[in-house]
């Protein structure tokens, strides 16, 4: 699994005119499955965007987690993620086909709920219009592969 997260004040996605999921201060996570990814790519994954101390203290120092800033997650599915950029046009047949990835896509999410986090999201294969206001910025690659 990769993931593109970016520390946000706010973020939201729209499916159709409709604003789909928003929150606060958070994550907003670009979410990629791969075909080997396993629940325990989920899992792990979870833990360690949960975990991450990107957010500051009362020193203005990064040692803050999610969960001490009192932070929210917005994920959005992000294929595209496992684009090959051999050519011009990017190919996409690296990501996972949607029979494993929307699984392991619902997997992180109800992961990162059971510890405890409030949880927006968007639709899966839908065409989304994302929105976020980043903090910092702080934007980090996470890879369970690495």
């Amino acid at each position: 699994m990769k993931a593109v997260v970016t520390r946000v004040a706010e973020a939201s996605v729209t499916i159709d005119h409709t604003i789909r999921g928003k929150i606060g201060t958070g994550f907003l996570v670009l979410l990629g499955i791969g075909p080997d990814d396993t629940e325990e790519d989920a899992f792990k994954l979870a833990d360690k965007i949960c975990g991450v101390r990107v957010f500051e203290d009362e020193n203005g120092k990064m040692n803050r987690n999610l969960e001490q800033a009192g932070g929210q997650l917005l994920v959005v599915s992000q294929f595209t993620l496992y684009a090959s950029l051999k050519s011009r046009r990017p190919g996409f047949s690296g990501a996972a086909k949607p029979d494993l990835a929307i699984p392991l896509y619902e997997q992180f999410m109800a992961s990162c709920r059971e510890r405890g986090f409030h949880v927006e999201h968007g639709e899966f294969g839908a065409d989304m219009k994302v929105a976020s206001v980043n903090d910092g910025p702080v934007t980090l690659l996470f890879d369970t592969k690495e």
